[in-house]
């Protein structure tokens, strides 16, 4: 965002950032917070419906300063996405990060804002808590000392290979998957093999196919 500000909306969310590291610029709200945020107005329903982004705005919008990017911990495991275009699906990454207590999240220059309107609703508040960065991919892989896994539909099973506490693991783009220049850097390929007798399913979604290889490293090691 230009403005270096960015738009929440919805009691819940914006109450987390309130009580997060988060500066408020600006709180519009059909009903008082009764907080200490002297930035507050209220507005009438007919106000937040004209300035809200959804199509039910949920008695509140707050405009927040975006904070620097923090230094990434590369002795935990990372997740990089490389041009995940979805803000649903990004929303939820987020959120599946704050869950499986993975503090870094590092993505390509082409992945969908974090700050965009329907990712920070879609996170529900997880923003807070994971460090979201925006980087060049290769130089990213190539700089780091860790292993990266890549998801691909041709790797190893998951659920046959040796999973490290701290590593990148890669995670592609909705339609295309991980790029070609990507896959060449990539150290080690990793897939979540179909069940099915019919194997007729392509892919799974990208935040599903997140959740289940974050549930696997953790597993791995808390069973070291």
């Amino acid at each position: 965002m230009q403005s270096g500000l960015f738009v929440v909306e919805g009691v819940k969310t914006i109450k987390e950032l309130l009580q997060s590291q988060f500066v408020l610029d600006t709180l519009y709200t059909t009903e008082s917070f009764k907080s200490d945020a002297k930035q507050e107005e209220l507005i009438s329903e007919t106000e937040l419906n004209r300035i809200s982004f959804l199509k039910t705005p949920n008695k509140a919008l707050a405009i927040f300063k975006i904070p620097k990017p923090k230094a990434i911990d590369f002795n935990e495991l990372i997740i990089a996405l490389d041009d995940v275009r979805d803000p649903g699906n990004l929303g939820a990454i987020i959120r599946l990060c704050d869950w499986f207590g993975v503090k870094d999240l590092v993505c390509s220059e082409e992945t969908v804002d974090c700050y965009n309107p329907k990712v920070i609703q879609a996170t529900m508040g997880s923003i807070t808590r994971v460090n979201v960065s925006y980087t060049d991919l290769s130089v990213f892989l190539k700089q780091s000392e860790q292993n990266s896994y890549g998801a691909f539909m041709n790797g190893t099973s998951v659920y046959n290979m040796e999973l490290p506490s701290k590593g990148i693991l890669v995670l592609g783009n909705e339609a295309n998957g991980i790029s070609n220049e990507l896959e060449k850097i990539i150290n080690k390929k990793v897939t979540i093999p179909r069940f099915g007798n019919l194997q007729a399913t392509e892919s799974l979604n990208v935040a599903t196919a997140t959740a289940v290889l974050l549930s696997e490293f953790k597993r791995r090691f808390i069973e070291k």
